[in-house]
This record gives structure tokens, C-alpha cells and sequence, in this order.
């Protein structure tokens, strides 16, 4: 672990790569598509509260960022399908077990943020 943290402090482009990754939208992107393949409005309608500009914004980083294959289906009219890549798989597994822990710690974290409040 130590190792990785001044791995952090000496990399740069580092905080710009977890800004991208810890965005919420994309998270909620990344979950979708590790599902399965999705269109664009379907990707839409599961994460609640983007808007289609919001979405059509992260999908094309992410794509740039090599998360996500966007492919073309040439057919009347043409479908687009978004999937994520290997590397955007390997995202999805860390935060699934980001989500883990997240779900594991949350009453600790409730009940300390109750505690910290009343002492304030």
C-alpha cells in the first residue's frame, strides 16, 4: 500500500485519471455496462438523472480514455452499442469492491458523522 501511495504522489496525470474514474456518472455508467452491451438510451433510462448531453459527454471521454467501445451497426437506421473495454472491465471490478465496502461501512460511517454533529 505504501508503495502505491507514493506511486500517487509522484505520478503525474494521476489525480486527472481518479477524477475521471470517481465522477459520478461515470461510475454509474461503468455498473450498467458491465451488465452487458447497452444502446444509448437504454444507458439513459438506468442511470437516473443524466441528461442526454451529460451522457453523450462521459461516454465519449470514457471512449477516448479506452474504457469504452462505442461500434456502429450499419443497418436502417444505424444502432450504436456501447460496451466497456478490458480495461473498462477491470474498472468495473474495483468498484464493485468499492461498493462493497461502501455498503459495509456505511451504518460506521452514518453513526460517526451522527456522533461528530452532536458534538459540534
Amino acid at each position: 500500500m505504501t508503495n502505491v501511495l507514493s506511486e500517487l504522489s509522484n505520478c503525474s496525470g494521476v489525480s486527472e485519471v481518479l477524477g475521471r474514474i470517481g465522477d459520478k456518472w461515470t461510475v454509474q455508467i461503468v455498473v450498467v455496462l458491465s451488465r452487458q452491451p447497452e444502446r444509448f438510451n437504454s444507458i439513459k433510462r438506468q442511470v437516473p438523472g443524466i441528461s442526454q448531453q451529460m451522457l453523450t459527454r462521459t461516454l465519449k471521454a470514457l471512449e477516448r480514455d479506452g474504457l469504452v467501445d462505442r461500434s456502429v451497426r450499419h443497418t436502417t437506421p444505424p444502432q450504436v452499442e456501447y460496451s466497456l473495454t478490458k480495461t473498462g472491465v477491470s474498472l468495473a471490478e474495483a468498484v464493485r469492491h468499492l461498493a462493497a465496502w461502501a455498503i459495509e461501512h456505511r451504518e460506521f460511517i452514518r453513526d460517526s458523522r451522527a456522533r461528530y454533529d452532536d458534538a459540534r
